[in-house]
C-alpha cells in the first residue's frame, strides 16, 4: 500500500489554508462534491505540486441491502481517474432502505447508519464490496463508522466483523479512531479490543476528528478540536503498526489555519509516541523472564497463524474473494432489507420502534437526523434561511417529522419549500412571494412527474 503520510480533508472553506499549510502530504476530498469536468483550482494546484488527492465517497451505501448503484460507482471511478488517485474510500454503512426488496417506499437517511454485525449483513457487504471493486480502477478502502445506536442480536464485535470483512473480500480498511472513541462512549465498546482484533495488514489509512459530548452521548461532529482520548487511540494504533497515512477531518466550524496546524502537530506527536512504543515492544518481549520449564511468563498458550485477505480460516480456501455471490446472499439481502427498512422508517417516518432497539437512543438519533437535514437544506439552499428568517429551522423540523427524505438534500429543500407554499406559508406576503419565485425558478431543473408538477405550478401561481 502506498505511503501517504500526514494529510487533511480538503474542503472549499479552507482550500487556501490547505494549499499553504506546511507538512501536508496528501488531501482527501468528498467525492460527491467534486465535479470531474470542473475541478476546483485549489485541487488542480495541489495535484500539480504532487500532492495526492483521494476521493472519499459518502453515498454508495455499501452496507445496504441493495446492490451498489452502477451510476454511483461509475461516478466514483471517474473521480479517481481524473484525480489520479491511488485508491478511493467509502463507508461500512447503509444510507437508504425500502424500495422493491421490501415493497415499501424508498427512504433516504441522509446519514451513515450502522449495519448489524451479523452473518447476513456480512454476506451482503462482502458481495457489494466485490461488485464495487470490480467497477473501480483503483483499490477500495472502507471505513468503520460512528454510531448512536446498536442493533439487537449482533453476532460479532467490531474487530471481528472488520477482520472477517477484509479476510473474505480482500478490501482495505480505513480506520477512523474518532469513530472508535464515539462507539466507546455510545456503545461501551473498548477501542483497544477492536484494534487488537483488526487485520492490521489491511489498513490503508486512518481518520482523526473531533466531536462533543451532550447528555451522555458523543456526537462525531467533525466540527470541534480533536480530543485527547482520540489521540490516545491513534497512539495505540501506531504502537501496533505504522499507518500508511493519517488524515485530519474537519467539516464545519473551521478554525484559523494556525489551529488546524496545531492539530496536525498533535497528530504527528501521537504517531511518534506510538512508534516509540512499537520500537520498545520487541525489547520488552525479549527481556521477559522464563520459568524453569523454559516457557515465557505471561505468553499465551497458542497463537493462531496470521491470515491474509482471501485465506479464510472459517471457510475452504477459494470459497471467498472470487467475486461470486455469497451462498444464500439472496435470502440474506431480503432479511437485511426488511430490518433496515424497519429501522430507517422508525427514525424518519415515525413508525414503531423495531423490537430490541433502545427507544431513548433511537429518539436521539431521529432528532439528530432531522437536525442534520435542516442544516444541509440550509447549506444547499442558503436562500431559505434568508427568506424565512428565524422561522426556517422550526418550520423545517416540523416538515421533517411528517415527510421522510426520498431524494438528496437539494430535492429535500425543494420539497420543503413546496409544502410551505401549499400550506399558504409563510404568512407574510412578501416572504411568501419570494419563496414562490425561488421554488419556481429551481424546481424545473430536476424533472418530476408531469401531472404533479403541473398541478403544483397551477396552485402556486394562483397564490
Amino acid at each position: 500500500m502506498q505511503r501517504l503520510g500526514t494529510g487533511i480533508g480538503w474542503r472549499p472553506e479552507i482550500a487556501d489554508a490547505v494549499e499553504h499549510m506546511p507538512g501536508v502530504d496528501w488531501v482527501e476530498a468528498v467525492a460527491e462534491n467534486v465535479c470531474p469536468g470542473h475541478l476546483p483550482p485549489s485541487l488542480e494546484r495541489l495535484r500539480a505540486r504532487g500532492v495526492t488527492v483521494v476521493p472519499h465517497g459518502v453515498s454508495l451505501g455499501l452496507g445496504g441491502a441493495d446492490r451498489p448503484d452502477p451510476a454511483r460507482l461509475s461516478a466514483l471511478a471517474e473521480r479517481a481517474e481524473v484525480l489520479g488517485s491511488p485508491l478511493v474510500s467509502e463507508h461500512i454503512a447503509f444510507v437508504r432502505a425500502g424500495g422493491p426488496l421490501t415493497a415499501s417506499p424508498a427512504l433516504e437517511a441522509g446519514h451513515l447508519l450502522p449495519v448489524p454485525r451479523t452473518r447476513d449483513a456480512l454476506d451482503v457487504l462482502c458481495e457489494n464490496i466485490r461488485i464495487a471493486q470490480d467497477a473501480l480502477p483503483v483499490p477500495l478502502a472502507v471505513e468503520n463508522i460512528a454510531a448512536l445506536i446498536s442493533w439487537p442480536g449482533e453476532e460479532m464485535t467490531e474487530g471481528q466483523f472488520l477482520y472477517e470483512l477484509a479476510d473474505r473480500s480482500g478490501v482495505r480498511l480505513l480506520i477512523d479512531v474518532a469513530n472508535l472513541h464515539t462507539n466507546h462512549v455510545n456503545r461501551d465498546e473498548d477501542p483497544a479490543e477492536a484494534l487488537a482484533e483488526l487485520p492490521l495488514e489491511a489498513v490503508a489509512y486512518v481518520h482523526v476528528a473531533g466531536g462533543f459530548a451532550r447528555d451522555g452521548v458523543w456526537h462525531d461532529s467533525h466540527a470541534h478540536p480533536v480530543p485527547r482520548p482520540v489521540l490516545d487511540i491513534l497512539t495505540d494504533l501506531a504502537s501496533r503498526i505504522s499507518p500508511p497515512g493519517v488524515l485530519l477531518e474537519r467539516d464545519e466550524n473551521f478554525p484559523e489555519p494556525a489551529e488546524l496546524e496545531r492539530e496536525l502537530t498533535a497528530i504527528r506527536g501521537a504517531l511518534e509516541k506510538g512508534a516509540r512504543e512499537r520500537t520498545l515492544a520487541p525489547v520488552a518481549s525479549a527481556a521477559a523472564s522464563t520459568d524453569c520449564a523454559g516457557r515465557v511468563s505471561g505468553a499465551p498458550a497458542a497463537v493462531p497463524a496470521a491470515r491474509t485477505p482471501g485465506d479464510s480460516a472459517v471457510e475452504p480456501a477459494g470459497s471467498r474473494g472470487t467475486g461470486s455471490p455469497a451462498p444464500g446472499s439472496g435470502p440474506a439481502r431480503q432479511r437485511l432489507a426488511l430490518s433496515q427498512a424497519a429501522l430507517l422508517s422508525a427514525l424518519v417516518a415515525g413508525t414503531p420502534v423495531p423490537e430490541g432497539f433502545d427507544r431513548a437512543r433511537l429518539a436521539v438519533q431521529a432528532r439528530a437526523l432531522a437536525g442534520k437535514r435542516a442544516d444541509m437544506a440550509a447549506g444547499v439552499a442558503p436562500e431559505l434561511p434568508r427568506i424565512l428568517g428565524a422561522g426556517f429551522r422550526p418550520s423545517f423540523l416540523a416538515y421533517a417529522q411528517r415527510h421522510p427524505m426520498t431524494g438528496g438534500y437539494r430535492r429535500d429543500a425543494l420539497d420543503f419549500a413546496e409544502q410551505l407554499l401549499l400550506a399558504g406559508r409563510p404568512q407574510e406576503a412578501r416572504s411568501r412571494r419570494e419563496l414562490r419565485e425561488w421554488w419556481l425558478e429551481r424546481s424545473g431543473s430536476v424533472p418530476r412527474p408531469r401531472s404533479r408538477m403541473a398541478r403544483a405550478r397551477r396552485v402556486l401561481l394562483r397564490r
